[in-house]
């Protein structure tokens, strides 16, 4: 699995390398499957493409939607990543209700990774894996100092405890479930992501980082889409 790096010169550039990405794995998977298996992000970064998507023509009847990660909190919870993907995206489109699959984090991290991971025993490998950074090099809700989950006997989705940013509990997919995947793409903006973006391509042990294929028939190929903003000065895309 490579890795690749894009700069987008603006905005737009940004945003319409993004959709791309999406409408390429899309067609590749209705085509050898039938079925599109895509994972969505948390955070603010994401919610603008999943707003174009919305606008955007797509087989919405042969999506099927999964989350990295999701928050401890009530459903109905604004901070909670699937309230989000339901306002920006999800509700706006034809995708079946029963096509969504949503973490149940209001039972308690234990309780929800358990139930995702046993309903993840079904899927195979992901077609389109979306990711963000955060300003430490945590991806989904795989922070510095806890498991990432990093090898095939990980369980598919993590209990997360203690985490550095509320609410503390947590469930995120693990390292190697993320990876598993034909594509992934980090969606990566703002001039606070710089220092991460440069430890990372420096090689830093970062949770990130934990995003790999362990076995190259796994995968295809991890993108990194930076703005201007995320680009440190003198890196290699």
């Amino acid at each position: 699995m490579g890795l690749k790096w894009h700069v987008a010169a603006a905005a737009g550039d940004w945003l319409g390398h993004a959709l791309q990405c999406v409408a390429r794995a899309e067609r590749a998977a209705l085509a050898a499957r039938g079925e599109f298996h895509i994972v969505l992000a948390g955070g603010s970064t994401p919610r603008a493409l999943y707003a174009a998507l919305a606008g955007a023509p797509h087989d919405w009847s042969r999506w099927q939607v999964w989350f990295g990660d999701e928050r401890c909190l009530p459903p109905d919870d604004p901070a909670r990543n699937s309230v989000m993907a339901q306002q920006a995206l999800l509700a706006r489109v034809a995708i079946p209700a029963s096509a969504v699959h949503v973490i149940a984090a209001e039972l308690g991290a234990g309780i929800g990774a358990r139930r995702y991971a046993r309903e993840l025993a079904g899927v195979d490998m992901f077609d389109l894996v979306l990711l963000g950074l955060g300003e430490d090099g945590h991806t989904a809700s795989l922070f510095p100092g806890h498991d990432w989950g990093e090898h095939a006997d990980a369980p598919a989705a993590l209990a997360v405890h203690d985490a550095p940013k509320p609410p503390p509990a947590r469930v995120s997919l693990s390292a190697w479930r993320l990876a598993r995947a034909r594509n992934v793409l980090f969606l990566v903006a703002g001039r606070d992501k710089r220092d991460a973006v440069a430890r990372w391509q420096r090689g830093e042990r970062l949770p990130v980082t934990a995003i790999r294929a362990p076995d190259s028939a796994w995968g295809g190929d991890i993108e990194v889409l930076l703005d201007t903003d995320a680009c440190p000065t003198g890196a290699t895309t």
